[in-house]
């Protein structure tokens, strides 16, 4: 069986104060063991006086396990292999900019592993004699994966490596020869034209709908429906309940302008069906491109969201109890102005 373990960048440990991608182990009486994702997973730790630069209320709120997430790299002992990590000192800039390059290398590496996977042969090797050099050539291996998919020749022909071998009079001699054989070329060529198609990207929006009329639940359901309605096969338009009175639309589409209208579009009809019924729309955030960290958080945001209203239910034998003699108010008739 091939040896399909191998780290995707060629130094075996990251430079201190370098941004990197973990994954949370376990949690511990010090702090969270971690593995570093583009590391082979070799072992690191965040203390809990690392995870945050506010007073820390709660360990579960700021780290759990099995997230992925990125951290600064404090301390680096190479002999015993100790890597010392901090999650407070990464920068918003930072974040973006290491989980946009680890995107990039989690291809890179799914692509290499299966053409190793496919051939039988060792994963290691391959990064030697193509991952690594086109690294160090292009700045990132993902730049030249993208020139490959048009004129793979031009890329991987020009990728040489030194073999050693004993020459007639029994003298070792190095002999420069191509670095990718036809074999491992047509796999991987194939991979990378397989796998390396436009990414869609999300479009969202963020608005406020209210209505008190009678039935304003169900004005607010058919203003969401008229919404969705907008879209089409290409940007598929999506709306969800955040918390009342906050509503998110979404699409996805390969052409980020046709998204922005597509949801413009689906803003307008979804006020024009709620202002028939005297609601009102809010938009909040206009439709604009998110990256995957930001909707990474969104999603995080809706979860604790949902914890806390789950809480709260908890109280709702109390809260009903309460209310008992409360009964109907038709707020018509009883003069109170519901907007």
């Amino acid at each position: 069986m091939p040896n399909l373990e191998c780290r995707m960048y060629e130094p075996r440990f990251p430079e201190v104060d370098a941004a990197v991608m973990i994954q949370v182990k376990h949690i511990a009486d010090m702090g969270a063991y971690v593995s570093l994702l583009e590391y082979n997973n070799i072992e690191g730790m965040i203390l809990f006086s690392e995870l945050s630069r506010r007073r820390i209320r709660s360990i579960s709120s700021l780290i759990k396990v099995g997230r992925q997430e990125p951290a600064i790299v404090l301390r680096v002992d190479r002999d015993k292999g100790y890597i010392d990590l901090s999650k407070r000192r990464v920068s918003e800039e930072e974040a973006h900019a290491c989980e946009d390059r680890y995107n990039k290398s989690k291809l890179v590496h799914s692509i290499m592993r299966h053409v190793a996977e496919t051939l039988g042969i060792d994963l290691e090797p391959l990064y030697q004699r193509i991952g690594w050099p086109l690294y160090r050539k292009y700045g990132h291996a993902f730049e030249a994966f993208k020139l490959i998919v048009a004129d793979p020749d031009a890329i991987l022909d020009s990728l040489t490596c030194e073999e050693k071998e004993t020459g007639a009079d029994g003298q070792e001699v190095t002999k420069v020869v191509p670095a990718v054989t036809p074999e491992v070329k047509d796999a991987l060529v194939k991979n990378i034209r397989r796998r390396m198609t436009p990414q869609p990207l999300k479009i969202r929006a963020d608005v406020e709908m209210k209505c008190f009329q009678f039935d304003g639940v169900l004005h607010i359901k058919q203003a969401m429906r008229k919404a969705e309605a907008a879209g089409n096969d290409n940007c598929p338009v999506k709306i969800k309940l955040v918390a009342p009175p906050l509503y998110v639309l979404t699409t996805q589409t390969l052409d980020k302008d046709q998204g922005i209208s597509v949801l413009t579009d689906a803003i307008k009809a979804c006020t024009a069906e709620i202002e028939k019924h005297k609601g009102k729309l809010i938009v909040k955030e206009a439709p604009r491109a998110v990256s995957e960290r930001e909707d990474k958080l969104f999603n995080e945001h809706i979860e604790t969201l949902n914890e806390q209203n789950a809480e709260v239910d908890g109280d709702a034998d109390s809260e009903e109890e309460e209310d008992t003699g409360m009964g109907d108010i038709d707020l018509t008739s009883s003069g109170v102005n519901a907007d």
